[in-house]
């Protein structure tokens, strides 16, 4: 059972000192739950609608920042307008799925709302897939059409595209689209706020990637609970965005809430560290969105006596880690940080309204904390078999409620892995709840603390790593007999790092450079084992399960002298072996990985 934690739990004195501070934006923020409560599955509406909407109230205003490149929600309106046209030229229409591969670039968002006017659907590609996992990827949104960029040319090949998928390089899309009429296109007053507009890809729990269907009913609310109601985005405001659009942080919350306020954003190629500060003055940003990754690589960059030197007032995003929140909000004065939760696949989001520390927040839905056991991974229950509230300050198992406004919008063709996220009978007979598969605190006065993932799933550079499919690809190695993958801690990083405990075949000795050939082909980079433990056999339990609880436990550290342990510090020179040099480096925090 997980037991009480009363770390940063918060005070009565805390939040009401907060809610003070918040008085004079109460109105706003208490319109704001008033519009979460109205919008219906129903109701006519749709990402396209509300960019077409802006487009006519502010037609000259920039929507966004690209390098040099400045696009007002006029320009960007017409454009996407006319690549609306040529896909329905192409036969694309209402319920169709578009899949999108492009990096992040304002001709990935044009393509993005184009397929949204039609009412399709834009299937939001990683590129870093590759192989297998791409195809599969692929597959199950079952798209009809693919728009690429160049430089995801070299991903695709690594898979075999199904016959029925007609491919566009986009600058031919483009190029065929400048003929068309740019004015908005009736289709788009005929979609519903309950359509799904975007399919983004998830690890899941276990196996391969997931597809979760995003519906404009979520990037609608989004754009009011995190743009309104928290950040309080105003059109003057400038939002940095260097999250890849593939991610659902980029998509359906930076995108959503510049939208829904009238504001700009300035679209990065990815994130850099010694770059971030500089183009952050450069737009003159008042706000950036964020994963925890992305504050401790701040953090962790030399200090500068312009650390202070922007405009930034409020920042949003999710993962920051209580253990340098303090720090990085005094080094860099950040006054309002933002921090949110929720999953893709998820009907409930919570987020740092009232700008307390170390919380990701309070939500108005329904939703409950469960007592849960670790060893087995399940809820307990009590003797009518109904689950059980924890107190305050304890850790449990977040549940939420599905209900007609809080909807369960799942999986894209997976009916199997929808089931498996709903709990029925929980607390009555016949209620349904939806399984976050998340260990969080219950703070007190509806707010909660992130804890862990539940299971084999693991955090690492932002991305959620699913072990079934890293041991399945390094188990396709010949010299590997069986492989458990599990995430480690490790001091002064965010999430866990892989970590692959090997048997070798009979006769087999372990080659460093030749594994790491092989798995780095196979696997995107956030998904490669950082550390390699090499073992004779594996304890398993009475029922033959791999006791990788122990493994986790273990980390990363040698148990004895003749321990083999390897340690993925440099990529260009793979796997090395771990002494006590390079140990003691790791612990101290001066390996970065």
């Amino acid at each position: 059972m997980v037991t009480k934690n009363n770390n940063n739990t918060h005070s009565w004195l805390d939040v009401s000192g907060a809610a003070l501070k918040m008085l004079p934006r109460m109105p706003n923020f208490l319109r704001g739950v008033w519009q979460l409560s109205r919008p219906k599955k129903t109701d006519y509406g749709s990402t396209a609608s509300l960019l077409q909407q802006q487009a006519a109230k502010q037609p000259d205003a920039v929507f966004l920042h690209y390098h040099e490149q400045r696009f007002t929600y006029g320009e960007f309106n017409a454009w996407s307008n006319q690549l609306a046209r040529r896909l329905q030229a192409a036969g694309i229409k209402k319920g169709d799925c578009v899949a999108v591969m492009m990096g992040n670039c304002p001709q990935l968002l044009a393509c993005v709302f184009a397929i949204n006017k039609l009412g399709a659907i834009a299937g939001m590609m990683n590129y870093k897939q590759r192989g297998a996992v791409l195809e599969h990827s692929f597959h199950i949104i079952n798209a009809k059409l693919l728009i690429y960029s160049a430089d995801c040319k070299e991903a695709l090949d690594s898979c075999s595209l199904d016959d029925s998928i007609e491919a566009y390089e986009y600058p031919q899309l483009h190029a065929e689209s400048l003929d068309l009429a740019d004015t908005n296109l009736a289709e788009t007053d005929t979609i519903q706020l309950g359509d799904v507009c975007y399919y983004v890809f998830t690890s899941g729990t276990t196996g391969m990637p997931k597809s979760a269907a995003l519906t404009h009913l979520r990037w609608f609310k989004a754009g009011i609970a995190f743009g309104n109601m928290s950040m309080a985005l105003k059109p003057r405001d400038i939002q940095y965005c260097a999250m890849p659009l593939y991610h659902n942080t980029a998509l359906s919350v930076s995108v959503s809430t510049a939208i829904r306020s009238g504001s700009s954003v300035v679209l990065a190629d990815r994130f850099s560290a010694s770059q971030f500060w500089d183009d952050i003055r450069r737009y003159r940003c008042t706000c950036f969105i964020y994963v925890g990754e992305i504050c401790r690589f701040l953090l962790n960059q030399p200090e500068q006596l312009s650390d202070r030197d922007h405009h930034v007032r409020v920042i949003l995003g999710n993962g920051l880690r209580a253990e340098i929140w303090d720090a990085f909000q005094q080094r860099f004065g950040i006054k309002r940080i933002c921090e949110l939760y929720g999953a893709s696949e998820g009907n409930v989001g919570f987020v740092n309204a009232f700008n307390l520390r170390r919380t990701v927040g309070f939500s108005p839905m329904t939703y409950a904390i469960v007592k849960f056991d670790i060893d087995t991974e399940c809820p307990i229950v009590d003797a009518n078999g109904h689950m059980q509230r924890v107190k305050k300050g304890e850790i449990g198992l977040l549940i939420t409620a599905v209900t007609e406004k809080a909807p369960f919008d799942g999986y894209t063709n997976n009916p199997a892995a929808n089931n498996a996220k709903l709990m029925r009978h929980v607390f009555t007979h016949g209620d349904c709840w939806f399984n976050s598969g998340d260990l969080v605190r219950d703070q007190g006065f509806r707010h909660i603390a992130f804890i862990d993932r539940v299971g084999d799933t693991f955090r690492w550079k932002a991305e959620n790593v699913a072990t079934t499919e890293v041991e399945a690809q390094i188990q396709s190695f010949s010299d590997v007999l069986e492989a458990v993958v599990y995430g480690v801690e490790v001091p002064n990083t965010d999430g866990r790092a892989g970590m692959a405990s090997l048997i070798l075949a009979h006769g087999k000795k372990f080659n460093p450079i030749t594994f790491y050939q092989h798995i780095k082909h196979h696997l995107p980079d956030y998904a490669v084992p950082l550390f390699v433990r090499l073992g004779d056999h594996h304890e398993v339990t009475g029922t033959f399960k791999i006791k990788k609880n122990e493994l986790k436990q273990q980390g990363f550290k040698p148990l004895h002298e003749h321990d083999a342990i390897y340690v993925l510090m440099d990529r260009t020179l793979g796997y090395q072996r771990l002494d006590d040099t390079i140990l003691t480096a790791i612990e101290q925090g001066q390996v970065r990985f």
